[in-house]
């Protein structure tokens, strides 16, 4: 189990499934027309990739630069989200 954390493995899987979760509610709303407004996920939902990617990076001890890059990503999304959502109830 500890190498499952220390390899990074496990947070792969959770940014797979996070791309899978992506692709799923935006062919979910594409064919049906109603749902969860894709649009309004996205920004969340690439904030916590971000968020997940730094991780990654930091596990594999890759160049500080690059997670440099990912929370700043993830910052951008996050003020996104923050203005969708403060646009949304404001009126």
């Amino acid at each position: 189990m500890a190498e499952l954390f220390t390899s990074g493995a496990i947070i792969d899987g959770i940014i797979i499934l996070v791309i899978i979760e992506l692709i799923l509610l935006g062919a979910y709303q594409r064919a049906k027309g109603n749902g969860l407004a894709f649009i309004s996920l996205l920004p969340n939902l690439i904030s916590g990739l971000s968020l997940l990617i730094g991780i990654r990076l930091v596990i594999s001890n890759s160049w500080w630069g690059w997670l440099a890059v990912s929370l700043t990503a993830a910052l951008v999304a996050h003020l996104l989200d923050l203005k969708m959502r403060w646009k949304n109830t404001s009126h």
